[in-house]
């Protein structure tokens, strides 16, 4: 009978209540996440690499207000970017254990520096420590004639990573 009346008064109160509670999510974020590996076929399951970054928009910005020559950018947006080698690479000639690094880079007119860090879950640049460096690589800077409006990252069939934005394109040999 208690149990009764427990249950009762629980319906009572359900359906008397005016106000409803709802969960909030935020708005898409202006700068999404994405996802590159090589293989970059999906038919490809045993991936070698993958890159997981934020994808800044120009938005009628330059390239050189948001990563400055000279300054190490966090290479995309939100969190640092981080890539995790399922296998033990040569990254620009030199040996990388498989494992997860935050990915930084130094942009440069004609080469970038990009660099590999073991201080993981880092908000953008912002605690950035070089005491944490596995590798400092230097990849080749062109340009292109297509502008790319939202930063972006792609592995060739050889296993070359390109990183893109506006009409800079910096390539980054990687070997298995």
């Amino acid at each position: 009978m208690k149990n009764l009346f427990l249950l009762t008064f629980f319906a009572f109160a359900m359906v008397c209540s005016t106000e409803a509670t709802a969960q909030k999510f935020s708005g898409l974020d202006k700068s999404p996440m994405d996802i590159a590996s090589y293989p970059a076929s999906y038919k490809e399951a045993d991936k070698s690499v993958r890159v997981i970054y934020s994808r800044p928009q120009l938005k009628g910005r330059s390239l050189e207000d948001l990563a400055p020559e000279g300054k190490v950018w966090r290479t995309g947006a939100n969190e640092a970017t981080e890539v995790t080698f399922y296998k033990d690479a040569t990254v620009g000639g030199k040996s990388i254990k498989a494992g997860t690094y935050a990915l930084f880079t130094i942009p440069g007119e004609n080469e970038w520096t990009v660099i590999l860090n073991s201080n993981l879950n880092q908000w953008g640049a912002y605690s950035y420590d070089s005491e944490g460096d596995v590798a400092r690589i230097p990849a080749t800077a062109s340009t292109d004639d297509e502008e790319l409006e939202a930063f972006s990252i792609a592995f060739e069939d050889d296993g070359k990573m390109v990183m893109g934005w506006s009409t800079t394109r910096v390539s980054l040999p990687i070997s298995f």
